[in-house]
């Protein structure tokens, strides 16, 4: 397949390039938000109350009551924790939540664990919420079970698909299903009150509900009811907080004014989650109605009991899957965000800071798609093997966001500054309890291997980090010095051209090759769009080497070798009157110490080397500085 045909189907698959002036029109408005980044939040009372009720029951009928007051403490808190994270958006207008709040306020490898735990709760989001959106597919359709791992990764590359259409793209394709399943809910909510109210609502009777629990936990005998039991009640209810922090992660792609939107979308998550989850506990509650592994799901027996075998429950199905499987679509409006925020400081390759043709971290993207994807085919889009190692990473990551939230307020000491660090206080020492337990009750499930995962990952972010700042020690010049040329051929050699992307060690050795071989000589910069870097760039140039002319080449759509091809045909047809004269480009390059390092680097001098020998005959030569 040719390379334009390989073009013309990335286009048709996710759309023409987006110039980077369109950035700021590529952000959500608050109802996008409230669909794109409350799917994983909202879609936890899918099952939430369901893992109460689970837990309850393995100690008979009498344990089911607790199911209320164990709701109304997650929904305690739930505002507990919104409160912090919404004190959190307007410290840090720009995004990062977890990640900049521990790193800046506690230290940076504390940083590094809530980027780490963050990093995989997303991955397991992606990889739990789409087995769970299958899995429920093949409850309808048993034949399709075989292809279960199959449908998995298509149901992944459509989502990956659709985020790399861009913000707007996503927003428009994923809202209605969110809203659907809010709107089917609250219906569901008022149906059953109404039912109540008429006294049309049977409740189930304890003995009936007692005789199904024994028979369903037959094997294993009823348990006796005591605090540990109600603590692993209360932590697997907790799921329904999985999500919250989302939308602190993705202040920056609110609208202007972004930390107020942020803030104002935060707020109507939150209630619509405590108001769905409440809801839904009571009428469990109300209803009797028990959970079991193998039966229909909690929110099903709700809806058959209040709507009947009609339409509506077929709709309360079809929104129950759909949000399933959009929850995963949060962690792809966040993991690539946060990847970002790790790559800008020098924790991960400088690539995921990248942002690709439709203004996405599309880099991000596919990261987290395979990483998602290997899971589900190693676990073999089994949910139940999937969710022992789901929400410990979030629960690390609240902790530690919060505990950093008081010292911000501490450092500060501005007014009121008490009662923000004793409601972030209180929130902390709560998080930090829930996700012990929840790693004390999972820990054998598989909740292990998050507790391996996360110094893994913080080792091989710092390791990432050591390699940067070798590299920038290696590259560094003296500011404010001007750098020696050797002189310019007499004969005035051949003309040629300098690519140069930032002025360093490994520039400047480009820059004394071809001087001695040009006296016709141009340097060229492409500017991408990065806010003050050609600025930057152009002041330390006209400082250092004022002698060499420099051009720079504007690139809208963020395309290093577009423009470069350009210019360098304009140059060579400008200065190649003599058919027999070749023009040379000259590419600068550093070798590392090791092959795996070259991932850590973009590869810009291979791609832009290949484009010009594709353009004709001419001379393209690299000058190499050894790290």
């Amino acid at each position: 397949m040719r390379l334009t045909d390989l073009s013309g189907f990335r286009r048709m698959l996710i759309g023409t390039p987006l110039p980077t002036s369109a950035h700021h029109e590529e952000r959500y408005s608050n109802a996008e938000a409230l669909a794109i980044l409350s799917s994983d939040a909202l879609s936890s009372v899918a099952y939430a109350t369901q893992e109460i009720v689970l837990v309850l029951g393995t100690a008979g009928a009498l344990a089911l009551p607790f199911t209320l007051p164990i709701t109304a403490l997650i929904v305690g808190l739930m505002l507990i924790v919104a409160t912090s994270y919404r004190q959190t958006i307007k410290a840090y207008p720009h995004g990062g939540g977890s990640y900049r709040v521990s790193q800046q306020n506690l230290s940076p490898v504390t940083g590094l664990v809530a980027g780490a735990s963050l990093s995989i709760d997303y991955v397991l989001t992606v990889a739990v919420s789409v087995a769970a959106g299958i899995a429920a597919l093949t409850s309808y359709f048993p034949a399709l079970d075989r292809e279960r791992v199959l449908l998995c990764l298509v149901a992944v590359g459509l989502v990956m698909v659709a985020n790399l259409r861009g913000v707007s793209s996503s927003a428009k394709l994923l809202s209605l299903p969110t809203y659907l399943f809010m709107g089917v809910v609250v219906t569901l909510l008022v149906a059953g009150a109404v039912k109540t109210g008429l006294g049309q609502l049977p409740t189930l009777p304890m003995a009936t509900q007692q005789s199904l629990l024994k028979a369903a936990h037959d094997d294993h005998g009823l348990t006796a009811i005591g605090p540990l039991l109600l603590m692993r009640a209360f932590s697997s209810g907790c799921a329904a907080l999985t999500g919250i922090e989302a939308i602190s992660d993705s202040v920056a792609a609110f609208r202007p004014v972004e930390w107020r939107n942020a803030r104002r979308v935060l707020v109507v998550m939150v209630l619509m989650l405590a108001l769905m989850f409440s809801g839904i506990s009571a009428l469990a509650h109300q209803t009797g109605v028990i959970a079991t592994e193998k039966g229909p799901t909690l929110l099903y027996q709700l809806g058959e009991k209040i709507f009947g075998n009609g339409p509506l429950l077929a709709v309360l199905q079809l929104a129950t899957l759909l949000i399933l499987l959009l929850a995963a679509n949060t962690a792809y409006a966040d993991f690539p965000r946060l990847a970002a925020f790790l790559a800008q400081d020098g924790f991960l390759p400088r690539q995921l800071a990248s942002l690709g043709d439709r203004l996405v971290f599309s880099n991000g993207i596919f990261a987290l798609s395979g990483f998602a994807g290997l899971l589900l085919i190693i676990f073999e889009g089994s949910v139940s093997r999937l969710i022992p190692l789901y929400a410990v990473g979030v629960f690390i990551s609240f902790t530690l966001s919060q505990a950093g939230m008081v010292m911000h307020w501490w450092r500060l000491r501005g007014p009121g500054w008490h009662s923000k660090a004793l409601v972030n206080g209180v929130g902390c020492s709560i998080t930090a309890v829930v996700g012990l337990v929840l790693l004390f009750s999972k820990f054998t499930q598989g909740a292990w291997v998050v507790v391996v995962a996360i110094p893994i990952l913080v080792s091989l972010f710092l390791r990432i980090r050591t390699h940067y700042d070798h590299v920038a020690r290696r590259l560094r010049l003296a500011r404010d010095v001007r750098l020696k040329l050797p002189p310019a051929p007499e004969l005035g050699g051949t003309p040629t051209v300098v690519l140069v992307g930032q002025l360093h060690r490994g520039t400047f050795e480009a820059i004394r090759f071809a001087r001695s071989i040009a006296s016709d000589l141009v340097a060229v910069y492409v500017d991408l769009g990065v806010g003050g870097r050609t600025e930057a760039f152009i002041e330390n140039w006209r400082r250092q080497v004022p002698e060499v002319k420099l051009v720079v080449l504007e690139s809208p759509y963020r395309s290093l070798v577009d423009p470069v091809v350009q210019f360098v045909r304009e140059f060579e047809h400008e200065h190649r009157k003599d058919k027999n004269r070749f023009c040379m480009i000259v590419l600068p390059v550093f070798v590392t110490r090791h092959r795996w390092e070259n991932l850590l680097h973009n590869q810009s001098t291979i791609l832009l080397r290949n484009a010009l020998r594709a353009q004709g005959t001419r001379v393209v030569t690299t000058v190499g500085f050894y790290l």
